[in-house]
């Protein structure tokens, strides 16, 4: 799986252009069919139906799933959904509340909150590296008060840092999303990737 950015158009010319690396081997990555559709809650609206690109690597001949940065490995619901379940609660909602106000199962808010706090200190530590790749001089982390909201706040460092070095373009969750290779939420022990 690599993680894309949403705009298909540009996923397609860049996967024709040949300007897509394979997470394997480093190769160059070519069409080869599409995943199956699924379907994503998004934020705002209603759900949409998403089906990813694959690709071959012309090197390996490994196929990949191009997931774009809105998702998650693994999750139905947007990545920005997830995001501000994940900050209200650093704020101090219950699951409960959450569930309520965010028009989500209590038992998906309750596993996505379990999963988070369960990879916290991976996920803060992979994004504390993410950091100083992006900004070597960005200095010390704060302790936010606790694993769940140190994590939080090393991935608040990191977009910091990216948006600084190299702009926006994606949103903040949309990044995260990215960044973690949309292993935020892992549940099967996958490893968020290395930084390079």
């Amino acid at each position: 799986m690599l993680m894309v950015g949403v705009v298909v158009a540009q996923v397609e010319s860049d996967l024709l252009g040949g300007s897509l690396s394979c997470p394997s081997c480093g190769g160059v990555l070519g069409p080869w069919g599409f995943a199956r559709a699924r379907h994503i809650r998004l934020r705002w609206g209603a759900p949409m139906e998403l089906v990813p690109r694959r690709a071959r690597c012309r090197c390996c001949a490994g196929t990949h799933v191009l997931l774009p940065d809105l998702c998650l490995l693994g999750r139905q619901y947007e990545v920005g959904l997830i995001g501000a379940v994940l900050e209200a609660r650093a704020r101090g909602l219950g699951y409960l509340r959450l569930a309520r106000e965010f028009s989500v199962p209590v038992s998906t808010v309750r596993a996505w909150l379990v999963r988070f706090l369960g990879n916290a200190e991976a996920i803060r530590s992979h994004f504390t590296r993410w950091a100083f790749a992006l900004d070597p001089e960005v200095g010390v982390i704060v302790a936010a008060g606790g694993l769940f909201a140190d994590a939080l706040e090393a991935i608040g460092v990191a977009a910091r840092a990216w948006v600084l070095r190299l702009g926006r373009g994606r949103g903040v969750w949309g990044l995260v999303a990215f960044l973690s290779g949309g292993m935020l939420l892992a549940t099967r022990g996958e490893l968020l990737p290395v930084v390079r």
